[in-house]
């Protein structure tokens, strides 16, 4: 007897079918589809609606955040170079964070069913569905869970003064991020940084997904060798 291959039906909602893709599901999730028109995730309507965000809503969420904190440092008697400096060191920090989390967590390979699932929802979608632009920007309650973890390293490793300051400044790397990360797939840039942004991102899209692991700067794909190569999705970019 033939055990035939299982198959993604995209008419039905696809999260709690792709982790039965197995050891499929890694070359499945990078052969993207090209569509403005995003996927149904979820039965559940409620469920459904959590998975959408539009991406004004990270700004209008996190810079509240990001001023409460910086205020805490001022509070705490930093001066404003040091609070300046720590924002800056901050955002350094997300840069990093950027590429580690990019290049080892979403896109390790995974092949069962509950990994394949959880990929799926945290980067996965965003390789098959790339032009989907509900679901580019991360969802504020998802991001508030993560920052938890982050928060309380941050504050363990640094001066109490220090620590609101250096984790905003790391939070708006993160907002500066996902903003720069919808605009490099919706918008059309005229300035020659952001067209090169553009190109860049897309040809980890649509030509080389192993490498090009930076966003909103290339930097630590030159620190660790992971720059593609100078050909991109050129007919892409210009869409």
């Amino acid at each position: 007897m033939v055990i035939k291959p299982f198959t993604v039906d995209l008419d039905k909602p696809l999260v709690f079918q792709v982790g039965h893709l197995g050891e499929a599901y890694n070359e499945w999730v990078h052969q993207p589809i090209v569509s403005k028109e995003g996927p149904r995730f979820f039965a559940n309507d409620y469920m459904e609606l959590l998975t959408r965000t539009a991406w004004w809503v990270i700004p209008l969420v996190w810079l509240p955040v990001v001023s409460w904190l910086v205020s805490m440092s001022f509070r705490m008697g930093l001066t404003l170079p040091q609070v300046a400096l720590a924002e800056v060191g901050g955002i350094f920090i997300w840069t990093l964070m950027e590429y580690v989390l990019h290049r080892f967590l979403f896109h390790m390979k995974t092949t069962g069913y509950w990994g394949n699932t959880i990929h799926y929802l945290f980067h996965g979608c965003h390789h098959k569905h790339p032009m989907d632009g509900m679901r580019l920007v991360f969802p504020p309650a998802a991001t508030a869970i993560l920052c938890v973890p982050f928060w309380n390293t941050f504050r363990l490793l640094s001066p109490p003064s220090v620590a609101p300051a250096l984790f905003g400044g790391t939070l708006l790397g993160y907002v500066a991020y996902d903003v720069t990360h919808y605009y490099l797939h919706h918008g059309k840039p005229y300035q020659r940084l952001t067209q090169d942004l553009k190109r860049y991102h897309l040809n980890h899209h649509f030509r080389n997904q192993s490498k090009g692991f930076g966003i909103t700067s290339p930097l630590w794909d030159n620190v660790f060798g992971t720059v593609p190569s100078t050909k991109a999705a050129e007919k892409m970019s210009n869409q």
